[in-house]
């Protein structure tokens, strides 16, 4: 018997019909398993109760070559046709392959990064390699995942290429089967394809467990027993869950603070049920009808949470170990927050019973504090879900407290009175979020923004404008009057530092001219103050502080030497 060698990824193998006919793609568990889609066995007319009692499998990357037959495992075949759902089957192979080149499946985030499919087109019946693009949800139904083409006129995704593995190619998941090709799609050159991802097939097929690797993306459990339906028929629980998914379903970031409990009367039921619309496992047992009869605003696209954990009696270590296996890190890397901080894509983390920790303060002090601090500028979007009160100190940029607001003194408002100052204030925090993200990183030490008030307004006004006259309308009109004044000191101060800095720039160039003028453009010791001037005023962050020094003993120079001219 000659000696067995593997080219790239001997996992790969070939779907065929007891023929031979190439019918799609597969991927080695083990010496007896191939995992592939549902319609490429169909394909091959051998599913449950099709015309043939078998497909073939052959092998695409080992020397030498070896061929198989093989059959569906028992109840190991999903099939939806005419769905975005299911479609995978496990494949029992009728005798044992020699090759060792098995694949373990990796549960991994799916909202975004770099990945490669090895399919069988019919003009490629040895197979052919393309690149894609992970882009999260691939519609509001079902449970598949978006693959979007990267470059125009490459080979893409076809028929021969269902049932292929999506290895990763970026990120810490490098080279790992995270999933299968479902489906292709071409539409007037629009070009995208689907996959399942492992998280799903695991939902379908508990018994591919043994070959699943990684950390689950969902660890909420719920606090109590209310359906999705009563959740949503809460006025104040509903305003939550729109509120949540306005941020995380957005090109916003930074830390939402989420209180659940305290005697809000919220719970974090309403929490768990958003988390579940994203959640590639619990998609499997939503149904369609659950996702697109409820609210358009309260339901998640698929992967939009990256990861999501109740820390309740849990220790750090034991979050530690759960961040670090859902995102392929080691968890006792002492620079497990700044290899967090630089994940691409920035992940979505949502934490809850951050107060019931085993240790509270070690938690946000040694973890989620760092996270929280630097979440908006890495593009990081967090929720830390507290039962009582967050510790003062910690960072964020929205705090969603259901609790009624209190004050407003003898005033009194109507609905539409506090509705009017909310939503100015809304359009005011839209715009200083734009500036601080446009602008506000050039400079070291900007004037913090104010944390966004709107969204917590928006919560409170749904439920007191239930009952009006409310007491309460008085409150939110005063809240979002004084939020409004504090989003305003900020763009003043914002723009007094891009107007300073613009101004240092126009008279650090025009000394530069007159230098030019009478000295010329090659001088040297004017040179050497005119470039850390330069510099200072166009790296950020810029400090304004030090540029106005340097610009300052630039132009002291420049009016000495013209003196003495």
């Amino acid at each position: 018997m000659g000696t067995h060698h593997h080219n790239d990824d001997p996992w790969r193998v070939r779907v065929d019909d007891g023929d031979g006919t190439p019918c799609g793609a597969g991927v080695l568990l083990d010496e007896r398993h191939v995992l592939t889609c549902a319609h490429v066995v169909r394909y091959a007319g051998a599913s449950p109760g099709g015309t043939a009692s078998h497909v073939r499998i052959k092998s695409v990357a080992c020397t030498p070559e070896w061929s198989v037959t093989a059959r569906v495992a028992p109840e190991s075949w999903v099939h939806r046709n005419g769905t975005r759902r299911g479609d995978v089957a496990l494949l029992r192979l009728d005798e044992p392959v020699g090759c060792r080149g098995h694949a373990s499946l990796w549960r991994a985030p799916i909202s975004g990064g770099r990945v490669r499919v090895y399919g069988f087109p019919p003009a490629e019946p040895y197979g052919i390699g393309t690149d894609a693009e992970l882009a999260g949800s691939g519609g509001r139904e079902g449970e598949w995942g978006l693959l979007n083409q990267i470059r125009s006129g490459s080979p893409w995704i076809e028929k021969g290429y269902s049932g292929a593995g999506v290895v990763a190619l970026s990120g810490e998941f490098t080279g790992r089967v995270i999933g299968i090709v479902v489906a292709d799609y071409v539409n007037s050159g629009a070009r995208a394809a689907w996959m399942l991802p492992t998280e799903t097939v695991l939902a379908y097929l508990p018994q591919v467990g043994r070959y699943v690797a990684g950390g689950l993306a969902n660890h909420l459990r719920l606090s109590d027993d209310m359906s999705p339906a009563d959740i949503l028929s809460d006025t104040l629980r509903l305003a939550l869950t729109r509120e949540l998914t306005r941020l995380l379903a957005g090109q916003w970031s930074g830390t939402v603070v989420v209180r659940t409990g305290g005697g809000t009367g919220a719970g974090s039921s309403w929490l768990v049920r958003l988390v579940r619309t994203a959640d590639p496992a619990a998609r499997a047992t939503v149904s369609d009808a659950e996702l697109t009869g409820a609210p358009g605003d309260t339901v998640l696209g698929l992967g939009a949470i990256d990861a999501a954990y109740d820390a309740r009696s849990k220790s750090i270590a034991e979050v530690r170990g759960y961040l670090a296996d859902r995102f392929g890190l080691r968890a006792d890397d002492p620079d497990l927050v700044r290899r967090l901080l630089r994940l691409k894509p920035p992940v979505c983390l949502v934490v809850s019973g951050v107060d019931r920790a085993g240790d509270p303060e070690a938690l946000v002090g040694e973890l989620l504090g760092p996270l929280a601090v630097r979440a908006r500028s890495r593009g990081i979007r967090l929720v830390l879900g507290f039962d009582g009160r967050p510790p003062a100190g910690l960072a964020h940029e929205v705090l969603l407290d259901p609790a009624p607001l209190v004050g407003g003194g003898a005033a009194t408002a109507t609905g539409a009175e506090a509705q009017h100052r909310v939503e100015l204030l809304a359009a005011d925090e839209e715009a200083a979020w734009r500036l601080q993200a446009r602008r506000g990183l050039h400079f070291f030490q900007p004037p913090p923004l104010p944390p966004a008030a709107a969204p917590r307004l928006r919560v409170r006004l749904a439920v007191a404008r239930g009952t009006e006259p409310n007491a309460e309308l008085a409150a939110i009109r005063a809240e979002a009057v004084a939020a409004g004044a504090a989003v305003e000191r900020f763009d003043r101060e914002m723009r007094r530092l891009i107007t300073d800095c613009e101004d240092l720039r126009s008279t650090l160039e025009l000394n530069r001219l007159r230098a030019e003028r009478y000295f010329g453009a090659e001088d040297g010791r004017l040179a050497e103050l005119h470039a850390p001037a330069a510099r200072e005023l166009r790296t950020p962050p810029i400090d304004l502080v030090s540029a106005r020094v340097l610009v300052k003993r630039y132009v002291d120079e420049v009016n000495r030497r013209i003196d003495e001219e």
